[in-house]
């Protein structure tokens, strides 16, 4: 089969804030993914969509399949861009569509669509300029967050305030940086723990896995900063938290959190795989922080991959279980269609 690996690459640029590329992906995982496929007996090419015109290559090289992990380029809805000239070029692609993407990445949007289905999410304000009210209903401490952003971009041990002048402080500084309305919500001390999402035929959630800061005194963070995410292991910097795969968890409180993530992966639309971010309360509720559906695949760093890995899957089982999840999607669409329009 012949595939075609869209991807944005990590590089350096000093006229670029230093978070500025932490969504893209080393070549590393590039590589890797290539190379899981290719074991596979597929054909790859590959395509970085910030060098090559991506209309034109689709054009002039024909593909059966993409396998999709950019990141688009700097738009509001940047991660749905290259689904959504897929769709119109009527080529399959790997993970979700552009409706989910573009939802996902608007984190105020998403929390939206949770609680219309009932899925617990922290309460929430938006403001678009920094001088709207605080809702009185707000409970201290409140985290700030760009509401556009994912990497945790934007987010630091500054981001949890527990009075009115610190927050209305730091929300001017996020909407001058990050230049887009800004996400306010109350900060659920308790367990931070994520949930790799897979559709093998049926949507299933794999181990849980618990992130532990309390090693991380030096620091001083104890929640994924983007500090946290993009130096994680850096012991002079005291960026060291402590994995629990499977996380350390009652077998109810497990298969509830497993239910929440799944419910969440199907209200947003996605497909194939996602990643769900939740916070345990201290009232054992779960709380959806927010929803990824292009999670990192970087075969030794990336939660999604560790996840896989507890449950089983070797990296390039995982990678060819995305790929089939894909082409099963698409084999049931045509079957579906018109004989008139096959």
């Amino acid at each position: 089969m012949k595939i075609t690996l869209t991807y944005n690459l990590k590089r350096e640029d000093p006229h670029k804030p230093a978070d500025y590329f932490s969504e893209f992906d080393k070549f590393t995982t590039v590589k890797a993914i290539a190379s899981a496929l290719e074991s596979k007996g597929h054909s790859i090419c590959l395509l970085d969509v910030e060098k090559v015109d991506s209309i034109a290559h689709f054009r002039n090289h024909p593909t059966d399949i993409v396998f999709n992990i950019a990141e688009g380029r700097d738009t509001q809805f940047r991660e749905s861009e290259i689904p959504a000239l897929l769709n119109i070029l009527d080529i399959p692609h790997t993970g979700s569509g552009a409706f989910a993407l573009a939802v996902a990445l608007d984190k105020v949007m998403t929390k939206k669509i949770l609680l219309s289905e009932g899925i617990p999410t922290p309460k929430f304000q938006i403001f678009d300029s920094g001088k709207e009210e605080l809702n009185p209903q707000l409970n201290f401490p409140l985290i700030v967050k760009p509401n556009r952003e994912g990497s945790s971009k934007g987010i630091g041990m500054f981001s949890v305030v527990n009075d009115r002048e610190r927050l209305y402080a730091i929300m001017r500084e996020v909407l001058a940086k990050y230049r887009q309305e800004v996400l306010v919500e109350e900060f659920i001390e308790g367990k931070e723990l994520t949930v790799g999402i897979m559709q093998n035929g049926k949507i299933n959630a794999l181990p849980i896995l618990e992130i532990d800061f309390s090693s991380c005194n030096k620091s001083g963070e104890y929640f994924y900063s983007w500090r946290m995410k993009e130096y994680q292991g850096d012991s002079a910097l005291g960026l060291t938290p402590t994995f629990y795969c499977p996380a350390r968890l009652d077998q109810d409180i497990e298969m509830k959190v497993k239910e929440i993530a799944i419910k969440a992966h199907q209200a947003i639309g996605c497909r194939d795989i996602s990643r769900v971010d939740l916070r345990l309360g201290k009232d054992n509720i779960p709380y959806v922080l927010e929803i990824n559906p292009l999670p990192g695949l970087d075969p030794e760093e990336s939660n999604f991959t560790l996840m896989a890995r507890t449950a089983g899957f070797k990296y390039e089982d995982l990678i060819e279980a995305i790929l089939l999840s894909a082409i099963e999607r698409q084999d049931k669409i045509a079957k579906l269609a018109p004989e008139s329009l096959n």
